[in-house]
C-alpha cells in the first residue's frame, strides 16, 4: 500500500529527527562531493540533510512516485537553500533511472520497499546504478513489516549480487547496508 501524500508533511517533520535522525542514519555513508539517490523520498527528511552533506560539489536524485511529495520536497529544498537536488518521478512499475547507471554513490531505500509492486525489479534497477562500490542503505519499519517479510527481502536483496556490509541500528526499524557483491573489500 503506497504511503498517501497526506502523510508528507508528518514524515517529513522536525519532531520526527528526535527518533530518526537523518545525519546520524546516512552519515557514516554520504560524504562530499558524491552523487546520492534517495528512492522514495516524500517530502525530503533524508534528501535535504543529504543535500547539505554531498555539498555544492555533489548532487541528490530525489525520487518519488508521487509528483505531490515532490513538489513539497522541492518547497523545502528551496526554504532549505538546496540547489544540488534533482527531482525525479518514477513509474508504479519502474524507477526508470538508467541515466544513471554505475554513477550512483549511495542508495537510500527507506521504509518504502514493501510498497513497491515488484520489489526484484526495483533491486535490479538499484544494482545498475550504483557505482561498483556504492552502497545501499535498506531499512523496513518493524511496525508494517514482519521479520519474516524482511528476511524475504533480505534474500531477494543478496540473491541480486548485494552482499551485507553493515547493520546499523535504526530506531524502529529492521536495516542492512549493501554493496555489490563483486568488490573486494
Amino acid at each position: 500500500m503506497l504511503c498517501s501524500c497526506k502523510a508528507g508533511p508528518i514524515l517529513a517533520s522536525p519532531l520526527r529527527k528526535h527518533i530518526q535522525n537523518p545525519r546520524r542514519i546516512i552519515g557514516p555513508y554520504v560524504s562530499n562531493g558524491m552523487t546520492v539517490m534517495d528512492i522514495g523520498c516524500g517530502m525530503g527528511f533524508f534528501t535535504i540533510p543529504m543535500s547539505i552533506i554531498v555539498g555544492k560539489q555533489g548532487r541528490v536524485i530525489a525520487v518519488d512516485l508521487q509528483p505531490e511529495m515532490l513538489a513539497g520536497l522541492k518547497k523545502n529544498a528551496q526554504k532549505a537553500g538546496c540547489a544540488n537536488i534533482m527531482l525525479h518521478q518514477c513509474y508504479f512499475d519502474s524507477l526508470d533511472i538508467g541515466q544513471w547507471d554505475e554513477s550512483v554513490d549511495f542508495m537510500l531505500l527507506f521504509m518504502m520497499l514493501h510498497e513497491v509492486p515488484d520489489a526484484k525489479h526495483l533491486i535490479r534497477e538499484v544494482y545498475n546504478s550504483l557505482t561498483p562500490k556504492g552502497k545501499l542503505l535498506f531499512a523496513e519499519p518493524i511496525v508494517h513489516v514482519s521479520y519474516k517479510k524482511y528476511q524475504k527481502s533480505m534474500s531477494m536483496i543478496l540473491k541480486s549480487g548485494f552482499k551485507i556490509v553493515g547493520s546499523p541500528k535504526i530506531p524502529l526499524c529492521r536495516s542492512a547496508v549493501f554493496q555489490k557483491a563483486n568488490i573486494k573489500l
